[in-house]
């Protein structure tokens, strides 16, 4: 079983440039995707729901063309939350729960800390995630946290750490809530299977240009419960697939 996620930074964007149909194409069995920047009315039949496809949505109420996260699956969901009795969910769309037969995929585009207040809704946000996280381990789930985490955990994860210390995305407080999930027993598959790779990026500013010379970010992530260590089978970063300031990354399960 393959699952992938991808802040795609418009869904409409990706399907305008000609990457959805290829990317759906590569076979995989639960699609997460974040920053879809739209509400399903807003886009066209081949999206919003694609041949073979499942599609749950939670776009943002605050406004449109912001935020957003949805999810495809082959295999009908049995239960689907947005978090909606939350507050720090439930006004960007930013996070949808599906549960499955064998686990529960949560796929939630976390917020950036440009600004002083942004960072203590983060926090806020990041602690509500955990909780869940728990809750549902706690009544005997399996459970894989994907999607834009939006902060790199260690220096091997950004090509310029000390450039960035201290800022959006490498505070000490943002890497202090990873640190945390993981003492928790929790796994960034990732970074279980490749301790030591380098130069392994999941975003690139754009801008800058900063894809063409791998000046980037690994901020998107598969991390797992460790109930599912033992079902792994790979990892994939696909680094070469266009469309977006951020590419897929894959987590293959037995």
């Amino acid at each position: 079983m393959k699952l992938t996620s991808w802040n795609v930074n418009g869904l409409r964007a990706v399907e305008r440039k000609g990457n959805w149909q290829p990317f759906l194409k590569k076979g995989f069995d639960v699609v997460c995707i974040q920053e879809t920047k739209s509400h399903p009315e807003q886009l066209v039949e081949e999206v919003r729901n694609p041949e073979g496809y499942f599609a749950y949505y939670n776009s943002s109420d605050l406004k449109k063309g912001y935020s957003g996260v949805a999810i495809y699956s082959k295999e009908k969901a049995l239960k689907i939350e947005t978090c909606d009795d939350i507050k720090v969910f439930n006004e960007e769309g930013r996070v949808l729960v599906v549960h499955y037969k064998n686990f529960v995929v949560i796929n939630a585009y976390f917020p950036m800390t440009g600004r002083d207040d942004r960072l203590s809704y983060k926090l806020d946000f990041n602690d509500a995630i955990l909780k869940k996280m728990e809750s549902l381990k706690k009544s005997g789930k399996k459970v894989i946290l994907c999607g834009d985490l939006n902060v790199a955990h260690e220096e091997i994860d950004l090509a310029r750490p000390k450039e960035n210390e201290g800022l959006a995305g490498f505070r000490p407080e943002e890497r202090a809530w990873m640190d945390e999930l993981t003492s928790l027993g929790y796994i960034d598959v990732f970074r279980f299977l490749f301790p030591n790779k380098k130069d392994s990026y999941t975003y690139w500013d754009l801008k800058t240009r900063a894809r063409d010379r791998n000046v980037g970010w690994r901020i998107d992530y598969f991390i797992v419960s460790n109930s599912l260590v033992k079902d792994i089978k790979g990892f994939q970063i696909l680094s070469e697939f266009l469309g977006s300031d951020h590419c897929p990354v894959v987590l293959e399960l037995k």
